[in-house]
């Protein structure tokens, strides 16, 4: 059996779904949300479909930059990302957001996109500079997307 390469979280947040997402989308803000990610730097805004941005990450001592690249930007809808290093893909991060009652009903994805060429050298670079190999990275991002849709969810309900 394979490793698990998909993951899925949600949470309901107490505001509607365009406000959701502009708190999800300003990417300089996924430091404040993120257990891992402590910076963001977008060269270029506004930031929609296509928009290249650099994310600093952190995580005990283990610190390392990826390269990112929005793939879907629609307001109130879906906010995706893929992440890589040095030009090999890791990972695809997504935000959907549906409105549910009074509030959103927010979903966080990832899916896991170290295969084909090139699949051995990210999943050793994740293992050296992320200290997390492969298979416990399931464990860690469960945990952190938890993280993450709490802390969205507290900041939109202060807003």
């Amino acid at each position: 059996m394979g490793r698990e390469r998909k993951l899925e979280e949600s949470i309901v947040v107490d505001a509607a779904p365009e406000a959701v997402y502009r708190l999800v989308a300003h990417l300089p803000d996924m430091g404040r949300w993120s257990p891992e990610c402590r910076r963001v730097w977008v060269p270029r805004t506004p930031v929609r479909a296509g928009t290249r941005f650099i994310g600093l990450n952190r995580r005990g001592p283990f610190v390392w930059f990826t390269t990112g690249r929005v793939s879907a930007a629609r307001v109130g809808e879906e906010f995706t990302f893929d992440v890589g290093i040095f030009g090999l893909p890791i990972a695809r991060w997504g935000y959907r957001f549906a409105a549910e009652g009074s509030g959103t009903r927010v979903t966080e994805t990832w899916e896991d996109r170290r295969t084909g060429p090139g699949a051995r050298l990210t999943n050793v670079l994740g293992t050296v500079f992320a200290g997390t190999n492969p298979e416990r990275r399931i464990a860690v991002n469960r945990h952190g997307m938890r993280t993450t849709l709490a802390r969205i969810a507290q900041a939109a309900t202060v807003s």
